[in-house]
């Protein structure tokens, strides 16, 4: 479960990190994505149910 305005992830790019927030309360379903992977454009990044 997460909570609006809690942080997801921190994604990297151009040396500037960018924190992904919950835009409502939401439960995860999956992470399709493991720490430091390098991500494609449009790549999903999680799933919520």
């Amino acid at each position: 479960m997460v909570e609006a305005g809690q942080a997801l992830a921190t994604v990297e790019a151009m040396k500037m990190e960018n924190v992904l927030k919950a835009e409502k309360k939401a439960t995860i379903k999956s992470v399709k994505v493991e720490a430091g992977q390098s991500l494609a454009v449009d790549e999903v990044i999680m799933e919520f149910e």
